[in-house]
């Protein structure tokens, strides 16, 4: 490796990694973005660190606690566990990337072990904001059969616990459901839900109005020109939902899988009951809704129960 190739500026540096991550792996504008403001932090901090403008060469040679220290100056700094973590993600990227391209090593980082990550807690809907997604759904539109499909597809998360990418995936010939249906998941993985009487009325009512054709192997919900439904046509209809309702941005498609499996908690079912249901390979997964009930329960507690506010 040339030594004037080892002088070269973390700076500099820096906008070749971009250009690679944007030309050749071809991430998003914004994805660049965020890894170059993870990087210039970095850099800022290591020319305060080392007292001098920083090279690849400077990279090769710092230390475990070089590392270390930079981790605990962006935490005084009040930067969460999981955005830490996302930006030694972006250093580790860009070593990889400078030990290809300049032959730049260091072994110190491998040592380095990145904050905990607590399993983010599932954020449901109330049962009361829950059907008022579904009842403005289907009279938000103006158009019969687009307010009927996303009654229905709102339907299927909500009363089966479908993934959206599960809910999408069901063809015409899903047009009369019967008490019951065999869903593929993640991973190749199957599972027998039931259908409600309130869902099959739902989606036999838009598989009525719908004016395009629905093939037995074709997409059972269409957009308005007549392909398939997309993903995110049904989140910016759910925010468009939510914003008229009042209610926050934690109210996603998602986060009516989530308050199917809470609401059946809460209202007596069994966990592994409702494991089978959701499609969790792990009991530990479906678990974190216990956690989010008994947070809800003992909440309640806290405001009604006339001793819980004596200490």
């Amino acid at each position: 490796m040339a030594a004037r190739e080892l002088n070269l500026p973390l700076a500099n540096a820096r906008l070749v990694f971009g250009q690679h991550l944007a030309g050749e792996r071809r991430l998003s504008p914004k994805t660049v973005e965020a890894y170059g403001r993870d990087l210039d932090q970095f850099a800022e901090f290591l020319g305060q660190h080392l007292g001098r403008a920083i090279s690849l060469d400077d990279l090769a040679g710092l230390k475990a606690t070089d590392f270390r220290a930079f981790m605990a100056a962006r935490r005084r700094d009040g930067l969460s566990a999981r955005s830490l973590a996302r930006s030694l993600s972006a250093i580790r990227t860009f070593y990889s990337y400078a030990e290809r391209r300049w032959g730049v090593e260091n072994a110190a980082l491998t040592l380095i072990e990145g904050p905990k990550l607590g399993r983010s807690k599932p954020k449901p809907v109330s049962e009361t904001g829950a059907r008022a997604l579904i009842d403005e759904a289907g009279r938000a539109q103006g158009t019969d059969w687009i307010e009927a499909r996303d009654v229905a597809v709102l339907s299927l998360l909500y009363g089966c616990g479908l993934r959206i990418s599960e809910a999408l995936g069901l063809t015409g010939r899903d047009r009369e459901l019967r008490d019951s249906m065999q869903i593929t998941g993640k991973g190749g993985k199957t599972r027998l839900v039931p259908i409600l009487p309130v869902v099959r009325e739902a989606v036999a009512h838009y598989a009525a109005l719908c004016p395009f054709e629905l093939a037995a192997d074709g997409a059972l919900f269409r957009g308005t020109r007549g392909g398939a439904l997309g993903a995110r046509s049904v989140q910016k209809r759910m925010e468009t939902l939510r914003q008229r309702l009042g209610l926050g941005p934690t109210a996603t498609p998602h986060a009516l899988r989530h308050s199917f499996a809470t609401h059946l908690l809460a209202h007596g079912g069994d966990l592994r009951a409702i494991q089978e249901l959701l499609g969790h390979a792990s009991l530990s997964t479906t678990q974190i809704y216990a956690d989010v009930e008994s947070s809800r329960l003992m909440a309640i507690y806290d405001g009604a129960h006339p001793r819980a506010r004596q200490r």
